[in-house]
């Protein structure tokens, strides 16, 4: 016997409920297989659920849009810590400045390693000590190092922590977003839940199998055949 299975994506769900709600608008309530209670939830909840379809949609191209121009920024900004890390280090070796100077940047003294950049996190983290660290190294004296120079790190620095915010912003709006809809989810699955049972049992009076099937899937319902059934094959 076929089974019923309930929409399990948004537009499914979509086109589960401009079916019946297409339905309640050519047929007066006599005739309507499913009550006006359900009908009017229904065209209630409906232009609720697209529009934050829509939102969540907008949200999610905006934090994709501008993720292109925050990972340049993000590359910018590793680029450049890296590169100081290690004009320090090097220069330390050449003997230009002392290791202990390093320890002002968070660095072991004498290490010829640079820590690793790959998280946006640890871009952030190093960024800061290497700005502050690097303000409080040459206030107490320490050479200053031009290739790159302090100037062209903060620069990209600051750009790449400024796109963050944003970036960050843009993604806890989708987030609220999608949190919205999965809430919405629940209360659509509802009403077609509901809608689909009024229909079934509106229609179990048709004694041949597949004239009821025909009539419910007029209000949208989906119905499937289990392996080795054909439509037709029961009365």
């Amino acid at each position: 016997m076929p089974y019923r299975r309930l929409p399990n994506t948004d537009k499914a769900r979509l086109r589960a409920m401009n079916t019946a709600q297409a339905k309640g608008e050519i047929l007066d309530m006599f005739d309507l297989a499913y009550s006006q209670k359900l009908l009017n939830e229904l065209q209630t909840f409906l232009p609720k659920f697209e529009r934050a379809l829509y939102e969540y949609q907008q949200g999610l191209a905006r934090q994709v849009s501008s993720n292109r121009g925050y990972q340049e920024k993000l590359k910018k900004a590793r680029l450049y810590v890296s590169h100081y890390i290690q004009a320090l280090n090097m220069s330390v070796m050449r003997g230009e400045i002392k290791p202990p100077d390093q320890k002002f940047l968070g660095l072991t003294p004498g290490t010829k390693a640079v820590p690793a950049l790959n998280t946006e996190q640890s871009v952030l983290d190093w960024g800061e000590k290497v700005l502050q660290g690097d303000m409080a190294r040459i206030a107490a004296g320490g050479a200053a190092i031009y290739c790159p120079s302090m100037a062209n790190v903060r620069v990209h620095f600051e750009r790449f922590k400024e796109a963050h915010g944003n970036q960050k912003f843009l993604k806890n709006n989708t987030n609220r977003l999608l949190d919205n809809i999965s809430e919405l989810r629940d209360i659509g699955d509802e009403i077609i839940l509901n809608i689909w049972n009024e229909v079934e049992e509106k229609f179990e009076g048709i004694v041949n199998m597949e004239k009821r099937l025909d009539a419910c899937r007029e209000y949208g319902l989906i119905y499937y055949y289990r392996k080795g059934e054909e439509p037709g094959s029961m009365g």
